[in-house]
């Protein structure tokens, strides 16, 4: 991967970060990540973000020192988790809500999840935002759904295919995509989940 580097800071750039509100930080956030969606990664600079941003591009350079680290901080930043609030009363329920919620978002985040995957593969610190930011509240949620499961007596702790579920439940949004040229929606999920996810967990 090409580092940010290359482009350059601004002689004027110092070492020591500005100060700057957080809601101005987040529209920087917000600005690199749509760019990132809409361009790719490597198309992505830190003159493409200040201008989309309206700020200088030193202005960025005095926060984030290169553009990995500078993707890496409006990943965590925007951390989060789809849907953490559900909680239907059932497993099947859960993840066919699971499965609405995530195609809801499947298009933003499975351009991020495809523009940021190669780069994150060579970048440790761009990989780890990036599964702190998507991936582990994901996997996290999931969690907490198989635990209600067996605490309820759904199924048992020791099920073969409970721990594939985050798997399946996130490759197919990434995977649909390549194989069909659309975007996860939620009827599709939902459909997965009927046909694929809950068959094997032997719950209907």
């Amino acid at each position: 991967m090409t580092s940010q580097a290359a482009e350059g800071p601004e002689p004027v750039v110092a070492s020591r970060r500005s100060k700057i509100t957080p809601e101005r930080e987040q529209e920087y956030f917000d600005a690199v990540l749509l760019q990132i969606r809409e361009c790719g990664y490597e198309a992505l600079t830190m003159e493409g973000v200040a201008a989309s941003a309206r700020c200088s591009k030193s202005t960025l350079y005095r926060q984030w020192k290169t553009k990995p680290q500078f993707v890496a901080a409006a990943l965590r930043a925007n951390r989060g988790c789809r849907f953490a609030a559900v909680d239907t009363g059932s497993l099947a329920g859960d993840l066919r809500a699971a499965a609405r919620v995530s195609g809801e978002r499947s298009g933003q985040d499975t351009q991020l999840m495809q523009a940021l995957g190669h780069a994150a593969m060579q970048d440790p610190e761009l990989q780890q935002a990036l599964r702190e930011a998507l991936v582990e509240p994901e996997l996290a949620a999931f969690r907490e759904m198989i635990l209600r499961a067996v605490e309820r007596g759904e199924i048992a702790a020791d099920h073969p295919a409970l721990e594939y579920v985050p798997a399946q439940m996130l490759g197919v949004l990434r995977v649909r995509p390549v194989l069909e040229g659309q975007y996860a929606d939620p009827e599709y999920l939902v459909r997965f989940v009927d046909a694929a996810v809950l068959p094997a967990l032997g719950v209907t």
